[in-house]
């Protein structure tokens, strides 16, 4: 079983960086690894996407420009890296890992990370 934990969340002004990490139990050269996020009361929505071998990322509309994932299959961690910080990227955040590709189905799940954007 793949174990995810997401780390590098805290409390950051508008327009301010964070960094998030995502760190695997194993290996994650299999998986594609997706970060999502959910506000208080809103649905989880997925912000960024990388493919397995790390060739192919995609992004929300929300999110583009502004934030980066990457990903050290030698080190078994997925990172987010999120510019320009605005008060409704407030959520807590997730990665999940999906077979090979980010259209497959999410199977395992971190416990979350809270970023708060506020002044």
């Amino acid at each position: 079983q793949l174990q995810l934990v997401e780390s590098g969340g805290g409390l950051v002004q508008p327009g301010g960086s964070l960094s998030l990490t995502c760190t695997a139990s194993a290996t994650l050269r299999w998986y594609a690894i997706g970060w999502s996020r959910q506000a208080p009361g809103k649905e989880r929505e997925r912000v960024s996407c990388i493919s397995a071998s790390g060739g192919l990322t995609n992004s929300a509309d929300s999110v583009k420009g502004r934030f980066t994932i990457s990903r050290d299959n030698a080190k078994n961690m997925v990172y987010l890296q999120m510019d320009n910080l605005k008060p409704e990227d407030t959520g807590i955040y997730y990665c999940a890992a999906s077979r090979a590709y980010c259209s497959a189905p999410d199977e395992y799940w971190g416990q979350g990370t809270q970023v708060t954007v506020s002044s």
